[in-house]
């Protein structure tokens, strides 16, 4: 029915006078009379697409045929008609079965012919109509039916639902400018519910389906509650198509307005004499891609969109994120690059003016520039990653040998770093979008083969935003990374010209995937002589610049260094060595500025003075030969120390107790060397079940340090050995080896730092396993000379060495057993 208000919106006139009016020739069309059964009688008019509801007023449109014809007769003889609806409008051929069981008589006034053959009139529906049977006569049908009489009486609860019909239809009115405003004055003068359901029914728009519902509820406070529904339902869309129209004729104005200042903008600058601001820079723009040196992908992408960017206004909001992108592609280096120093002499002239020690590191990089010095067909950069302690000079190194092959040094910190996007960068969909860190460094580098460092690369993290060390694969990988994608750029980059060097303070939380695509270097720690010859070099005459003194102004004796190396710091690295010496600058660097007398020499007895007590102690060789304590030679990543391991036997019930916050492996060490003493009870003359009446306490002192690994094997057992045996152990002697079950000495790791922390204590001899020959080339000879290193492969080697021969009876547990022993032969005999 909205279409047909729309009709008559060009002629309200017409429109008015058909809907509430009522024309004279519809009034003189009178009601039909009902039989003595309460029956009419009357044709029918077949309603395809359309529902006519009591008291309103529509128009339609009739074609030749059957319609017409029952038309016809009823104007003829001045009477009404019945509208049956079909169930389905799609039916051509209706029988009785198809029509709705609830008609409508109707008014039919006059017939209006149109030029297309077909009628148009005006139908007024009279009452409802129930019907009864359909019979067909000639070429249309006729209906008998009974009238349906509504009840007129209204409550409370009717008016209530009246008046919020009303008010819905109110404001329904207010949105839908194709109803018009005399609806809701109609509305608000009709009393009846039953009609103010069909009014309502008929001004708004309805779907086929729910008129047919409609026309056939009879009770008038139900169809009210339908129509009452329907109402809010349609105030929803209403509502919805205002507030869609007014956005979009928001957006219309705001366009045209920027486009109209847009145009008197680009008037004055003509007048002006500026022209085109907008146009100069797309060309200047243009011209650098032009003259930028890039590879043709790339090249193409940057002017596919400036095309893009010169179809745009100036200030659409899309402009600012392609010139972002452009500066980018602008900034890039793509082919700049800086020519390699390929002097290895130079090379190692830079690394050894600046770096002590280091020789695995330095040696690989020196190998490197030989390598490519002889100019290979395939030039492959090496991907180092740097292993060690904090302080150990890992990403000084990494600077040194930028400066020794002239390349830029560009440095990426990934501690912390748990976004995957921090890798590759964001899609340009995202606000504020940006390449990842590895395009952003390469930008700041400024050409496409620095020396690229990422720092604590063992420090990444992985959550729900992804996992970055996966990113890392194709930067690492000198098979992939010549295409790196980056999602922001979206363009293949060559990173393959980059010298990545990576450094790690562990291995253990490298995943394997990524650590396989690195070649690593260990930078184990520094040994209290480089400690000392790295101060004298770099750290004294810098913590002395720092301090105001000349070079050379105050001396610091050897005997004061190394007592500030070990009794006032515990590192691998020399960081808090650099701090420590600031200190003793900074405290004479007071007297100088309080004008007092200056010492030239710092002296060892000074040491305490400025510092104040030692914070740290060295362990010390023991002063005489004892039962149950050896002295093994620990590593730690601070350096080597000697540890001592003392073992008591109490009388108890053979249990093993080992303390000192031992680790795991250590535990299972002790467990097999104590197993290897027993299956050697025979030999040391003791009985089998003396180790049921006894506890053995194993105890490595300084138990807040944890202490693990099974280098302490054979000094667990040679101190389990003389704890037995009753027979001390040489004070002098220090060892370190594994040991397994059947008394076999395996090699250990760290044999440097143990054999420099041996002689720092005092010790005169060293045990080592036989196949830790080969780490001997790493100990000063100065300390070799010093020390007498003996090889042994078997427990049995270590006990002669390491042990005295006769035996001291001082353990009441073991006097005890020997006496048993004694009674028991006696017995025997």
């Amino acid at each position: 029915m909205r279409d047909d208000w729309k009709k008559r919106q060009d002629n309200p006139e017409e429109f008015n006078a058909a809907l509430y009016q009522r024309t004279d020739e519809l009034y003189q069309v009178n009601d039909a009379i009902p039989d003595e059964n309460g029956q009419i009688y009357c044709p029918v008019l077949v309603m395809r697409d359309i529902v006519v509801f009591p008291r309103m007023v529509s128009p339609i449109f009739i074609a030749p045929g059957p319609n017409m014809e029952a038309i016809h007769h009823a104007q003829q003889n001045a009477g009404t008609m019945i509208s049956l609806v079909l169930k389905n409008s799609e039916i051509e051929k209706p029988t009785p079965k198809d029509f709705l069981d609830v008609g409508v008589e109707i008014a039919v006034g006059r017939l209006l012919s149109l030029q297309d053959g077909n009628a148009s009139a005006l139908v007024q529906g009279r009452r409802r109509i129930r019907i009864d049977k359909i019979i067909k006569t000639g070429s249309f049908y006729w209906a008998k039916g009974t009238v349906i009489t509504e009840k007129l009486s209204v409550d409370r609860r009717t008016e209530a639902l009246m008046r919020t019909t009303r008010d819905l239809f109110e404001r329904c009115i207010q949105l839908d400018r194709s109803l018009p405003d005399e609806a809701h004055l109609f509305s608000v003068n009709i009393s009846e519910p039953g009609w103010l359901a069909d009014m309502v029914a008929t001004a708004i728009s309805l779907p086929f389906e729910e008129r047919q519902k409609l026309i056939t509820l009879v009770e008038p406070k139900e169809r009210l509650k339908k129509v009452n529904w329907l109402l809010a339902q349609e105030l929803d869309v209403l509502q919805l198509e205002d507030e869609i129209q007014n956005r979009v004729q928001s957006e219309v104005d705001r366009s045209q307005r920027e486009f109209y200042l847009r145009e008197q903008l680009r008037a004055i600058q003509t007048e002006l004499g500026e022209g085109d601001v907008w146009s100069r820079e797309l060309n200047e723009i243009r011209e650098k891609v032009e003259k930028k040196h890039m590879p043709e992908e790339a090249k193409k992408q940057a002017i596919k969109e400036i095309e893009r960017l010169a179809q745009m206004p100036s200030m659409a909001p899309e402009v600012g994120i392609i010139r972002t992108y452009l500066d980018w592609i602008l900034d890039l280096p793509w082919e700049e690059r800086t020519e390699d120093n390929l002097d290895v002499k130079h090379a190692a002239k830079v690394l050894e003016e600046n770096h002590y020690g280091l020789g695995k590191a330095k040696d690989r990089i020196l190998e490197y520039i030989a390598v490519k010095s002889l100019k290979p067909k395939k030039e492959r950069q090496p991907i180092l990653c740097f292993i060690g302690p904090p302080g150990t000079g890992k990403t000084s190194l990494g600077r040194s040998i930028a400066e020794a092959l002239g390349r830029k040094f560009v440095r990426l910190s990934l501690g912390g770093v748990r976004d995957e996007a921090e890798i590759r960068g964001h899609r340009r969909t995202y606000i504020g979008a940006l390449p990842g860190r590895i395009i952003q460094t390469m930008k700041r580098a400024g050409t496409i083969n620095p020396l690229f460092m990422l720092d604590e690369i063992d420090k990444l993290g992985a959550d729900f935003r992804g996992d970055p060390s996966s990113a890392l694969l194709e930067v690492l990988d000198p098979e992939q990374n010549y295409s790196f994608s980056d999602h922001y750029l979206e363009l293949a980059y060559d990173l393959s010209k980059v010298m990545f060097i990576t450094t790690a303070n562990s291995l253990s939380s490298i995943p394997p995937a990524l650590l396989d695509r690195m070649e690593t270097i260990e930078f184990p720690g520094y040994i209290e002589e480089e400690k000392v010859e790295i101060s004298k070099r770099f750290l004294i005459p810098r913590q002395m610049e720092e301090s105001g003194f000349d070079l050379g102004e105050i001396v610091i004796e050897d005997d004061a260094l190394k007592k500030v190396i070990r009794e006032y710091t515990y590192e691998a690295g020399v960081r808090n060595l650099e701090r420590e010496i600031g200190r003793l600058c900074r405290k004479v660097a007071r007297l100088k500025s309080e004008k007092k007398k200056v010492p030239a020499t710092i002296t060892l007895r000074m040491i305490e003075k400025y510092l104040g007590p030692p914070q740290f102690f060295m362990t010390e060789a023991e002063r005489q030969d004892e039962i149950g304590v050896a002295t093994a030679i620990a590593w730690t990543e601070n350096g080597g120390e000697i540890m001592p391991v003392e073992v008591l036997i109490l009388e108890g019930k053979g249990n093993l107790q080992i303390t000192g916050q031992v680790g795991d492996v250590m535990q299972e060490s002790a467990q097999a060397a104590l197993s290897y003493l027993k299956s050697k009870s025979t030999l040391l003359k003791l009985e089998p079940q003396l180790f049921e009446e006894v506890d053995v306490h194993v105890h490595i002192p300084e138990g807040a340090i944890p202490k693990d690994g099974p280098s302490a094997g054979i000094t667990i057992a040679t101190a389990l050995f003389s704890a037995f045996s009753e027979r001390r152990v040489f004070k002098e002697i220090g060892m370190t080896g594994e040991i397994t079950l059947r008394g076999n000495i395996l090699p250990v790791g760290g044999v440097r730092e143990k054999i420099l922390a041996a002689h720092r204590s005092g010790l005169k001899t060293i045990l080592l396993p036989e196949k830790n020959i080969k780490d001997l080339v790493e100990v000063p000879k100065k300390v070799l000379d010093e020390l007498h290193i003996k090889f042994v492969k078997h427990m049995d080697e270590v006990i002669k060495l390491a042990l005295h021969t006769e035996q001291e009876r001082s353990n009441p547990a073991l006097r005890r057993d020997k006496k048993k022993q004694e009674k028991s032969q006696k017995k025997r005999k």
